[in-house]
């Protein structure tokens, strides 16, 4: 660039080297169509991508870990595992079961299910205690791929039986129609969250903006950088399969980012504009100052998010790698084909106005309303970083007493029919509670003595209290490998069943099979894999919290050159996830809020929500810290003291943050209104903490620990040693 003195409309500008960041914005503005048509090339590439390869979804054996997936490989390869089964539950619709009109009822199921195909058999009727219900269970083939078509017609048949038989109430339930029809709810949730989330980020976006294509840039970004990340990860789910959660993810996060980026970067073209500066001239200012920032921003959730890979869980990595992908094409979109649709749309940008939010906005100004929240702050700093910590504090307390426990029937939707017939035959018949699975293998000349020692256990857990009822030892074709299944004494979610096993493997099974030589034992089973999983979880968490604070720490120190921000950022941090998860305790460990949010508390938060919520809230939460700082750091090298520079540095991104934070706390209590337990809990708690983290560590903690660490800050005057130039306003 030239070095004579600038035109008069560049006034306050530096021309200087321009960054990668700088010469993408400029090359994309200066050549628009082409950039459009490139990302419009990614987008429908990637929307391709779905149809031809169908995002898979996990198996029973990915989820296996540490002893209980050991005991799962075995059964396994012993080809001892259970075929997939569905039962049929009769009670009567009033009064007492007639005993004639279920069995009669019972040979039109059979002869109904012996017609549908992959079904291998339709066991004899079991009969409740007390003769108040019939069970018919219908044994499926195994190694079928999927069962789908399988069980519709299966739930098609329970329904003319039901129909013929009013005074009856049958209904089905069974693995696969809970994964069937838990399948379908997430995808009406998915929907439910677009139609909704979408109309609500545009108004805030109209109301930020007080235009309507401005509105509309951040909102159609966004939600291109969503269908671009689905796409991406249908073919990365064959390595990473999805756990049924993902895709909301994308959407919550997509949708979250997506807005931001584009808000903080249009808002700064917009604004040099507004200063003098030409339409190429604002969008290269407004790369190497809001573009720049992104590329922080972005790189630090990427990196938060990595750090859940260190779990060695596909359910977190299916998580981590989703969540990565839509920020990643979110950070590409906004300095890419951002600055070309703002190159070729111009001044149109700020049409057609809404005359009355377009003038409120004009006679606000720039951190009209931050500036006088900011002042009592800036005037007595150790007053209110008193009174922000001790909120925060307190706020955070109620997580000392967070539980957590894996998912189970109980954070299910308990609207969904299957759901509620599986409770229901939990409580008429026991047999049908979780499974405890002991596996022995050993040597073939063994097999009698294994099989006599487990049946010996299985009696034995019966007499103590670990197990309501053992069914009969198997034994693999080879010899090798015996199976001793228990049924648990607790309904599923029991903590007695984790006590059982515990025991099982601690001392009773120990005292059964240790006396023999070679024969090598596992426990396995439904409550074993929940215990395995959270022992797991607890054994990483140290490991992904030191990553994830570390490395974003030195995300900080590296743009800002200052351990003092590093660290308050991190500490800042740690604030907002507090909150956030004394909030979460708080409401989903309790039931008075129940009915605001249409749930039936379990007593515990989903094991791996917490986790996740933090290595997202933590990426997110720089966001607001890098912009903020960013714009602090520019008035302390203009010469600003330190208390002005903050004050700079929050009233020019007032509007900005404050619109950003709308944005994510309105998408997140979206999925804090669906009806899956996890995206609930999920929502609440990302709200919560974008929303504190927008308040009171932004306009009170923030500024007022900035003014008291005043001497240490000396690091954000000194210019840039990189040797990278950019454009930067100087006044």
């Amino acid at each position: 660039m030239t070095t004579t003195a600038p035109p008069p409309h560049r006034q306050g500008i530096r021309p200087t080297r321009r960054s990668p960041v700088v010469r993408v914005a400029r090359w994309s503005a200066t050549h628009p169509w082409r950039a459009l048509g490139l990302w419009l090339t990614l987008v429908v590439g990637a929307i391709a991508l779905m149809a031809v390869v169908p995002m898979q979804s996990m198996s029973d054996d990915d989820y296996g870990i540490g002893e209980s997936g050991r005991a799962a490989e075995m059964i396994r390869d012993a080809g001892l595992e259970q075929a997939p089964s569905e039962v049929v539950l009769i009670t009567a619709d009033s009064g007492t079961l007639d005993r004639t009109a279920a069995e009669q009822a019972y040979e039109s199921l059979r002869v109904g299910a012996e017609g549908v195909a992959h079904v291998e058999a339709v066991g004899p009727p079991v009969w409740a205690e007390d003769g108040s219900a019939m069970l018919v269970p219908l044994t499926l083939e195994k190694g079928v791929d999927d069962l789908d078509s399988t069980v519709e017609a299966l739930q098609d048949s329970t329904a003319e039986v039901a129909a013929a038989n009013p005074a009856l109430d049958i209904a089905q339930t069974g693995g696969e129609s809970i994964g069937t029809q838990v399948d379908e709810r997430v995808g009406e949730d998915l929907s439910s969250g677009e139609m909704r989330s979408l109309p609500i980020t545009f108004l805030i976006m109209i109301v930020a903006f007080g235009a309507l294509i401005a509105a509309a840039i951040p909102v159609a970004l966004a939600f291109s950088c969503v269908l671009t990340a689905m796409g991406l990860y249908a073919v990365v789910s064959v390595l990473v399969p999805d756990s049924g959660t993902v895709a909301s993810v994308i959407l919550m996060i997509g949708m979250a980012v997506g807005v931001d980026y584009s808000l903080f970067y249009l808002k700064r073209e917009r604004e040099e504009r507004l200063k003098g500066a030409t339409t190429i001239d604002a969008i290269e200012i407004a790369a190497a100052t809001s573009g720049r920032a992104i590329i922080v921003a972005g790189f630090a959730v990427i990196v938060a998010m990595s750090g859940l890979l260190l779990t060695r869980d596909t359910v977190f990595a299916g998580l981590a790698i989703g969540a990565m992908l839509v920020v990643a094409v979110a950070m590409v979109g906004s300095v890419t084909v951002l600055p070309a649709l703002l190159a070729k749309l111009g001044r149109w940008v700020d049409r057609p106005r809404v005359p009355g939010l377009w003038r409120l906005n004009r006679r606000i100004g720039t951190g009209g309303i931050s500036k006088r929240l900011i002042n009592p702050v800036l005037a007595h700093p150790k007053t209110s970083l008193a009174v922000s910590l001790g909120a925060l504090v307190a706020l955070s307390a109620p997580a000392l007493g967070m539980t957590l426990h894996q998912g189970t029937i109980d954070t299910l939707p308990q609207g969904l029919p299957a759901v509620a017939t599986f409770q229901k035959v939990q409580e008429h018949f026991p047999a049908e509670r979780p499974t405890l699975e002991v596996v022995a293998r050993g040597d073939s000349a063994d097999t009698a003595a294994v099989s006599t020692a487990l049946e010996s256990l299985g009696a034995q857990a019966q007499s103590d209290g670990l197990a309501a009822n053992a069914n009969p030892v198997v034994v693999s074709d080879d010899g090798r490998t015996s199976v001793l299944r228990l049924t648990a004494v607790g309904h599923e979610g029991d903590e007695g069943n984790e006590d059982a096993v515990t025991a099982l493997r601690e001392t009773a099974i120990p005292a059964a099979l240790d006396d023999l030589d070679g024969v090598k034992w596992v426990v396995g089973g439904d409550v074993a894999e929940t215990m395995d999983s959270q022992d797991a979880q607890r054994d990483a968490l140290p490991l992904v919290v030191g990553f994830v604070l570390l490395l974003t720490m030195l995300m900080m120190w590296t743009v800002f050159r200052s351990g003092t921000v590093a660290l308050l950022t991190t500490g800042l941090n740690l604030l907002s996830v507090g909150a956030a998860f004394g909030v979460m305790t708080l409401v989903f460990q309790n039931t008075w809020a129940e009915g605001m949010l249409n749930f039936t508390s379990p007593g515990f938060l989903v094991d791996w929500v917490p986790l996740f919520c933090f290595v997202i809230l933590v990426g997110l939460s720089m966001d607001y810290h890098v912009f903020v700082m960013s714009r602090v750091r520019e008035g302390m090298r203009r010469g600003l003291s330190t208390r002005l520079a903050v004050e700079y540095g929050v009233r020019e991104t007032a509007s900005v943050v404050t619109s950003a934070a709308a944005v994510m706390v309105s998408v997140f209590a979206v999925f804090a209104t669906l009806s899956m337990l996890e995206m609930k809990q999920m929502g609440v708690g990302l709200s919560v903490a974008i929303l504190v983290d927008a308040t009171i560590v932004r306009l009170v903690l923030l500024p007022a620990a900035l003014v008291l660490l005043d001497k240490r800050l000396g690091a954000l005057r000194r210019p840039e040693r990189t040797g990278e130039r950019e454009l930067v306003p100087t006044a």
